[in-house]
């Protein structure tokens, strides 16, 4: 399994932002709009670590991550919630199979690090 990462946002500006500074530090991004493309692309690319925003169209990010823990080989993927309301999907985004949740908007300089630490 390489450095893949997939980021599942539902801003797109959000989405090339950290496509930019991921692809920066040698990972291959791949990109969703919505949660229900995010299970499509994570069981297609099988990433090593997969960030969600948990606001999203067609399907949100916490059903997204639900629908990717029920794929035998992404149970183990880390997910790292992505999310601007704070404590309000905390525990939902745990129950749903996040491995973490992270405040938006995130400072530039904290993200590689983040990644850093769940893909190595």
């Amino acid at each position: 399994m390489g450095k893949r990462v997939l980021v599942a946002d539902d801003f797109s500006d959000s989405r090339r932002l950290v496509k930019f500074l991921l692809e920066q530090e040698g990972y291959d991004v791949d990109e969703a709009a919505d949660g229900y493309e995010a299970v499509k692309k994570a069981v297609a690319s099988r990433p090593s670590l997969i960030l969600m925003d948990l606001a999203m169209p067609v399907m949100d990010g916490i059903q997204a991550t639900q629908a990717i823990r029920l794929h035998y080989d992404l149970s183990e993927v880390p997910i790292v919630a992505l999310t601007a309301y704070g404590d309000f999907y905390k525990d939902r985004a745990k129950q749903a199979g996040c491995n973490d949740i992270v405040q938006k908007p995130l400072p530039i300089a904290d993200l590689p690090p983040l990644v850093e630490r769940y893909i190595n």
